[in-house]
């Protein structure tokens, strides 16, 4: 049986035997050495690998994004931690512009190996310049991959995965989830990037989650069955590319989706999905698909206020009512 760890202690781990196996991976960013990075993530990696290897950096999210970029190019595999999505607007131009985009222009003579760690999604009160779930901007960038993890499992086989890929991938760690505890395998794992996983089957509704939306969905569907209604739940890990053949799978199954998603509605990974189902499986829909996401506003600091705002189980609930009665 497996270990329950916490998110971040799987995480860690993850990134921690990639640096014992290949020598070219190191960590760079604000605090990642004797500190071991704002959440503990790196903890340990500056006794173990040294400072070379557990660089701490000025506070420069363009400099730390584009000094990993160069290194990647030179035949290391950095991981960048730039702490907060909000703040890694900042670097929007060395990754998009840069990263993303050289293997493109050398025509593949050059390889881009960098993952880029960021927090994501709400947390208690962070309010507006640390509450960002801002991912739709990354996957409407040819070239990168997108990994958001719901799970501790799902933490450590995707962190390997995303260092041993050969191109630049954003990481997103919900803050909410860092905590959370589950069972984890001790030796390295790879779970393989743009594959969904079917955390909960069923027959009445599917709902496609992200991030710490998907224990949302999950509670939602343990409290309705007690009612009678199946819902499936379906974890995409990877936005960019996604798994577009296990969505409409499902959709084709329950006839019924609902995509429920931190980041807002508008030009958003939820919208991309509705618009994909709609494209592919028309035939198969009872009724047109839904997505729940945060509101269009900026992220208030209120506690009511910011529960408002974003997704919940009764909202979900609520949603999923209604949709079964049309």
């Amino acid at each position: 049986m497996a270990r329950r760890i916490r998110f971040v202690e799987a995480l860690r781990e993850g990134m921690r035997q990639e640096m014992e196996r290949d020598a070219s991976v190191f960590v760079m960013g604000e605090g990642v050495g004797p500190h071991g990075s704002c959440f503990k993530q790196t903890e340990g990696f500056c006794a173990q690998f040294g400072e070379d290897r557990s660089r701490d950096t000025p506070i420069s999210e363009l400099a730390i994004a584009g000094t990993a970029a160069g290194a990647a190019l030179l035949g290391m595999r950095p991981i960048a931690d730039l702490m907060w999505i909000d703040f890694s607007m900042l670097a929007m131009d060395q990754i998009c512009n840069q990263a993303a985009k050289l293997r493109y222009i050398s025509n593949g003579q050059v390889n881009v190996p960098v993952v880029y760690r960021m927090t994501t999604g709400r947390s208690k009160s962070n309010a507006a310049h640390h509450s960002g779930s801002f991912y739709s901007w990354y996957i409407n960038t040819p070239g990168l991959k997108v990994v958001v993890p719901s799970t501790p499992y799902d933490a450590k086989g995707l962190i390997v995965s995303a260092i041993r890929d050969d191109g630049p991938v954003v990481y997103l760690e919900h803050k909410l989830l860092l905590n959370m505890r589950g069972e984890v395998p001790e030796e390295p794992y790879e779970i393989p990037l743009g594959v969904a996983d079917v955390k909960r089957g069923g027959a009445d509704l599917t709902i496609v989650a992200t991030g710490a939306m998907v224990g949302l969905a999950l509670a939602t569907a343990d409290a309705m069955a007690n009612d009678g209604t199946s819902v499936e739940v379906i974890d995409p890990r990877t936005l960019m590319p996604y798994d577009g053949q296990t969505i409409l799978d499902s959709v084709r199954k329950t006839g019924r989706l609902l995509v429920v998603d931190e980041g807002y509605r508008y030009c958003g990974f939820a919208s991309e999905l509705v618009a994909f189902v709609a494209e592919n499986a028309m035939d198969a829909l009872r009724l047109p698909p839904r997505q729940l996401t945060t509101m269009h506003t900026t992220i208030p600091f209120s506690p009511p206020m910011e529960d408002y705002v974003f997704p919940s189980t009764e909202r979900i609930a609520d949603t999923i009512r209604a949709m079964l009665k049309a």
